[in-house]
Parts: structure tokens; C-alpha cells; sequence
């Protein structure tokens, strides 16, 4: 069974993903790490956010591998070579969704990502994912939140990693991402017309998870 849960930034979709995956001893992929690897490294090899054809190449040459970390949160490779905190800088997160954006990089990563749902039961996050990654999977959830408590939320998250960051900033950043995501012409972000949307911003991780989880026993 795949289940997709999308949504903007900093709705928790990697959290809950991650905490369901874990409680139902299923696969967890990560999508958005995999955006985040390419951006990474297309910022160390000085490529520009616009330059197209550049990160096209960069993505479909680019070896990204997952490996089991702490308490579920996978461990993200590119090449040989660890990138799970380097992928979570504000530089990266300030530059990722004008990179996915463009349509090269998406159908590389969109190809690795279907072959990864061949794995048996998966949870897979994103923000295309139950739109055209996998549009026949079994379960859909769109996870939303208020701009107000995303924000909140990606500050607290910061802040445990010692970086800094006024509210209204982070509302601002909030914000740009999701018109960038919403309105891009390749695989915008959107609910799927048959997913269940759960707004998230009176409940607590904990509530969420199961809340997911009951969604996915029934179906099952």
C-alpha cells in the first residue's frame, strides 16, 4: 500500500510521515530530501537556481540514497557522501522550491521516487506526490496549517539547531514558498481531489499521527 501525504511547508508532513511510518513498521521516503540534495549540491557547484538545463543534468546524474537513522528519520546520501544536515540550512530551504520547479529536475526525481514505491508498504511525503507520483495510491492526506503556526512551528525547529529567527521573517519566508509551490507550472502544489484534507493547526503531533493512522486501518 502507498500512502501520500502532501502539503505546503512546514505543515509537518515529514514528522507525521516519518512517526506513522515508524508506527506501522512500513517504509518512510522522503521526497523533499531528495529536491533538497539537488539543491545542495547545485549551490556548492555554483548553478544557478534558474540555469534549467544545468540542474537538469545535475539531477539525473546525481546518486541519492536513503539509510535508517535515529527514531526513524533516514539518513540521506548523496553519493558516498552524508547530506542530512547540510540539506536543512536555511540557504538550501530558501532556494529548493525554484529549483523543483523546473521540469527536468521533477521528472528525474518523480522516476526514482516510483521505483522506490515498489517497495511494499511505503509512506511517501511531498508535495506532488498524491497528484502525479503515485495518483492511484490507496490512501491520500493533504496536511495544511495556518501560515501563523507553520511558521511557528519551522522557527521552534531552528531555534533547536541554534539559528535565530524572527516570527514575521519566517511567516514571509512561509509564504513565498507557497506561491512558488502553488503556482509553478510543472506539478503545482494542490490537494488531490480525492484526498482527505486535515488541517493540523489546533492539534498536536501526537493527535495527527493518529488521526493518519486511523485513516490508513480503515482503509486497510
Amino acid at each position: 500500500m502507498i500512502v501520500a501525504i502532501d502539503g505546503p511547508a512546514g505543515a509537518g508532513k515529514s514528522t507525521i510521515s516519518r512517526m506513522v511510518a515508524d508506527r506501522l513498521g512500513w517504509t518512510y521516503l522522503d521526497t523533499g530530501a531528495m529536491y533538497r540534495a539537488v539543491t545542495l549540491l547545485a549551490q556548492e557547484q555554483g548553478i544557478s537556481s534558474a540555469a534549467g538545463e544545468d540542474l537538469d543534468q545535475l539531477a539525473r546524474n546525481l546518486e541519492i540514497s536513503f539509510q535508517p537513522g535515529p527514531a526513524g528519520a533516514p539518513r540521506v546520501f548523496a553519493g558516498c557522501r552524508e547530506v542530512t544536515e547540510a540539506i536543512r540550512t536555511q540557504e538550501v530551504t530558501g532556494a529548493v522550491s525554484e529549483v523543483s520547479a523546473h521540469a527536468g529536475v521533477r521528472e528525474a526525481m518523480v522516476e526514482r521516487q516510483r521505483l522506490c514505491g515498489n517497495d511494499g508498504n511505503v509512506v511517501v511525503d511531498g508535495r506532488d506526490i498524491g497528484t502525479v507520483v503515485f495518483p492511484r495510491a490507496e490512501v491520500k492526506i493533504f496536511l495544511t496549517a495556518s501560515v501563523g503556526e507553520r511558521a511557528r512551528r519551522r522557527r521552534l525547529e531552528l531555534e533547536g539547531k541554534g539559528i535565530e529567527i524572527g516570527q514575521e521573517q519566517m511567516e514571509r519566508e512561509i509564504a513565498a514558498r507557497d506561491d512558488l509551490d502553488s503556482n509553478r507550472e510543472v506539478a503545482p502544489l494542490k490537494a488531490a481531489d480525492d484526498a482527505i484534507v486535515l488541517d493540523t493547526t489546533e492539534m498536536s503531533i501526537e493527535q495527527v499521527v493518529d488521526r493518519v493512522a486511523e485513516i490508513i486501518d480503515a482503509k486497510i
